[in-house]
C-alpha cells in the first residue's frame, strides 16, 4: 500500500502505556473566534478514550483535528500541538500528506453514510484508491469480519450499502474505514442515530477493536462512556461576550476516577446530572 512510502511518522512499537496522540496547549479557532482554549491531552494506544460534555464544548471540533477535517472549513485554524507518534499533524510537511493522515487515522460519523454503492464496493473502494495491491476480497472478508458484519452480509455482497438497516450500515461504515489499515479510529457519536440493540452491537465491537485499533469516541451517552471507555476527557463551555461558547478541558482521567471520584466539582456536577 502507498503507506510503505510515507516514512514522516514512525512506525509503533511502544507498549500498550505509551501515548499515540497528544495535545499540547492546542486551540482551535474559527476565524478570529476562539472555539476550543489549551487543551492538553495524552492518547494512549490501544485504549478507547470517551469525550464527554455539554453540546457546545469542543468535543466533536478537537476530534477533527486528529485527522485534519476541520481543514475543510474555511477560517479554521490550530494554535499549539497536535501529534502523531511525536510528529506535529500541523507541521507544513504533512499539508502535502493529508490524505495518509487520514488514512492512518479514520472517521466514523455520527450518521451512518455508506457510498450509493454494493456492500463490496463500500469497503473496496477507499482500499482501491489508496493503492492496495493484495487480495481484495479477502481484504472485504476481514473488515466485514472485523466489524462483526461478515455472518450478516456473506451471501448480499453485491447488494446496495443503502440496503442495510442502520446498525448495519454502521458496521459497514467501519469496515469502510478498518479496510485501509488506520492506526486511530474516530467515532464521532456514532450510535446516536441506532437503536439500543444496534448500540451495543457497536460498543461491543468497540471492545473487540480496541485490541488492534486506538478509537477516541465522543459520545453524549455518558452510560455509553461508563461501558466501553477506558479513560474519559469531560469538557465544559464558557459563554463568551459576543454570545458564543468557548469549550476547555476540564478533567481527564481514567474512566472509573471521572464517574466515581472525579477531581472537579464541574465534573462531579455533570456526570451527577446536576448540568448538561
Amino acid at each position: 500500500m502507498r503507506s510503505n512510502q510515507f516514512t514522516d511518522f514512525t512506525a509503533s512499537s511502544k507498549p500498550v502505556s505509551e501515548t499515540i496522540l497528544r495535545t499540547e496547549n492546542a486551540s482551535v479557532y474559527y476565524g478570529s473566534f476562539l472555539a476550543v482554549q489549551d487543551v492538553c491531552l495524552d492518547i494512549p494506544v490501544n485504549k478507547i478514550t470517551a469525550f464527554i460534555g455539554p453540546s457546545g464544548c469542543g468535543k466533536s471540533t478537537l476530534l477533527r483535528c486528529f485527522n485534519r477535517l476541520n481543514d475543510l472549513i474555511p477560517g479554521a485554524r490550530v494554535a499549539g500541538r497536535i501529534t502523531f507518534h511525536d510528529e506535529n499533524l500541523y507541521d507544513k510537511k504533512f499539508d502535502n500528506k493529508i490524505e495518509e493522515v487520514r488514512r492512518r487515522i479514520g472517521m466514523v460519523f455520527q450518521k451512518p453514510n455508506p457510498f450509493p454503492k454494493s456492500i463490496y464496493e463500500n469497503i473496496a473502494f477507499g482500499a482501491r484508491i489508496n493503492g492496495y495491491q493484495g487480495n481484495m476480497d479477502e481484504l472485504v472478508e476481514l473488515s466485514l469480519r472485523q466489524a462483526a458484519l461478515w455472518d450478516e452480509v456473506k451471501d448480499k455482497l453485491k447488494q446496495s450499502g443503502l440496503s442495510l438497516s442502520g446498525g448495519q450500515q454502521q458496521r459497514l461504515c467501519i469496515a469502510r474505514a478498518l479496510a485501509i489499515k488506520p492506526e486511530v479510529v474516530l467515532m464521532d457519536e456514532p450510535c446516536s442515530a441506532l437503536d439500543p440493540i444496534s448500540t451495543l452491537k457497536v460498543e461491543d465491537l468497540m471492545h473487540q477493536l480496541k485490541e488492534r485499533y486506538t478509537i477516541i469516541i465522543v459520545t453524549h451517552n455518558m452510560q455509553q462512556a461508563t461501558r466501553v471507555a477506558d479513560m474519559t476527557a469531560f469538557f465544559n463551555a464558557r459563554a463568551t461576550e459576543k454570545g458564543g461558547k468557548q469549550g476547555y478541558l476540564v478533567e481527564f482521567d481514567e474512566t472509573e476516577q471521572i464517574f466515581q471520584n472525579p477531581k472537579e466539582e464541574a465534573t462531579r456536577d455533570y456526570v451527577s446530572g446536576r448540568f448538561g
